[in-house]
């Protein structure tokens, strides 16, 4: 898919704001102005749907001639779940130009709408940050190799240039340690975690608190670095520990407002182990969610867990597009897109102009 001039250059003018909020963990279903359907906003009264279950939040949107309208958004239910494997039937569109009263129904065949790969404008990254410290290298390592590797099967089923994965290490040195650099790669981290052995540490100390600070940082940068590309990023931090912070080089609170402040594309993960960590505090900074397993043979099962969250998130943002049978001279029209799906359903408007518009697309 080739983006318009104007829209390129509309990116090299302005920043990408993500102001949707954290849709995995703090949906808010009294819309107001805080930014909950990032570029959308409430649909008019006049089309009478049903409450919203469902959160359509538009990450972004643009046109291409002939007449295409690409609309690219992510959906969450009200519990702040994301909702992923929607397809274009589920979806209904309504248009209202300037001599209309209300929205008309646009048919999603005649104007064949479609759900499209969104590979070439949106970039998603994970980064599996371990515990290396003395007590799992001793005590749990064959157990975390075994889960780790689990994970990366099921995070990257599917190997494409726009799902990467990291892998990065912590033990009592102020430094998060690269074992294997961002990749789209699957044999490539699984060869990194198969490599991992027990001297790989020569501090036995606990860094969580940085580890987390760091692990924040980097996932900012990528972000970053995609909006400077023209691609919308998002990231999910995968934390893996058996204890607590015991460097004490970074406070508690120095973390937890890293993992509140961040961006809001930033998932985070927190995965403990045994009877030496810190529940609350792993809950607080796997503010969008967290697993504990009692024991080392559970571990497989709590990583298995965080990697279906995680490729759900992934599978949640979508790149919706559709022939509009607006034409040049039209104006601006406004845009309403609704979702049903299991007995829920929401909806989300916008607006955009046909310049230039006419027949022939597809």
């Amino acid at each position: 898919m080739k983006l318009s001039l104007k829209f390129l250059s509309f990116f090299c003018l302005t920043t990408l704001l993500f102001s949707c909020g954290n849709a995995d963990n703090d949906v808010n279903f009294d819309f107001n102005n805080l930014g909950e359907l990032g570029k959308g906003k409430v649909v008019d009264k006049c089309l009478g749907l049903g409450e919203n279950q469902l959160l359509l939040s538009i990450q972004e949107q643009y046109t291409t001639k002939p007449g295409k309208v690409s609309i690219f958004f992510k959906v969450s239910d009200k519990d702040g779940n994301p909702v992923s494997g929607l397809t274009a039937n589920e979806f209904t569109i309504y248009e209202q130009g300037r001599n209309d009263a209300c929205f008309n129904t646009i048919s999603t065949s005649e104007s064949f709408a479609r759900i499209s790969p969104n590979s070439q404008i949106f970039n998603n990254s994970t980064l599996l940050v371990l515990d290396l410290s003395n007590s799992v290298l001793s005590g749990s390592l064959n157990e975390l190799k075994s889960a780790s590797v689990s994970f990366i099967n099921n995070v990257m089923a599917t190997e494409t240039d726009s799902f990467k994965m990291s892998i990065l290490w912590f033990d009592g040195e102020n430094e998060l340690h690269e074992l294997n650099p961002l990749t789209s790669s699957k044999q490539e981290l699984v060869n990194a975690i198969n490599g991992i052995t027990t001297d790989i540490s020569s501090d036995p100390s606990t860094d969580l608190y940085g580890a987390v600070i760091k692990a924040t940082d980097i996932a900012s940068n990528l972000i970053k670095n995609s909006t400077s590309k023209n691609i919308i990023g998002a990231s999910s931090i995968v934390l893996f520990t058996d204890g607590t912070d015991q460097a004490s080089r970074y406070t508690k609170e120095d973390a937890l407002k890293k993992v509140k402040d961040a961006n809001s594309n930033i998932s985070f993960f927190t995965i403990g182990l045994g009877s030496e960590i810190d529940t609350q505090v792993l809950k607080d900074l796997g503010k969008t969610s967290s697993v504990f397993a009692n024991n080392k043979e559970e571990l497989e099962e709590t990583f298995n867990e965080i990697s279906v969250k995680i490729s759900e998130r992934a599978n949640s943002f979508y790149l919706f597009e559709y022939c509009t049978p607006k034409r040049d001279g039209s104006g601006t029209s406004n845009l309403a897109i609704q979702v049903k799906n299991q007995g829920r359903e929401g909806a989300v408007q916008t607006k955009f102009s046909a310049d230039g518009f006419t027949g022939g697309c597809e």
